[in-house]
């Protein structure tokens, strides 16, 4: 991967299939991951994405896992997006505390939106 890179951590495959349907549209360079194990199997075998849209609950690995195995702070030039349905206080406090630089509530992150966020991240 690299800097134009999004890779969405998402484990509903819908909303992950139509995360990577969206950005694609937009010619964005966009890679998947159903939970965060995967995820970080993809950045050990292809490099560090751009960003990372990050959903916190998933099974095998949830995101607060992925994000104290992925050390954020090491990997300055990613920028870690929270990405969740929950607006669970603790985590996304925890998930700031290891690196995550955003929080998007998905259910209000209408397609243009996430566009304009990566866009503007990448630019």
């Amino acid at each position: 991967m690299n800097k134009n890179t999004v890779l969405i951590v998402e484990d509903d495959n819908d909303l992950r299939d139509a995360y990577v349907m969206i950005l694609k549209s937009e010619g964005i360079d966009t890679r998947s991951a159903e939970n965060g194990e995967v995820a970080l199997q993809l950045i050990n075998t292809e490099g560090d994405p751009g960003i990372i849209f990050l959903d916190l609950r998933m099974p095998v690995m949830d995101g607060i896992s992925f994000l104290k195995q992925y050390d954020a702070p090491k990997h300055e030039n990613t920028e870690v997006i929270v990405f969740s349905n929950y607006d669970a206080k603790n985590e996304i406090d925890a998930a700031y505390e290891l690196g995550a630089q955003r929080y998007v509530l998905k259910a209000r992150a209408a397609p243009k939106e996430l566009i304009r966020i990566v866009k503007t991240i990448l630019s």
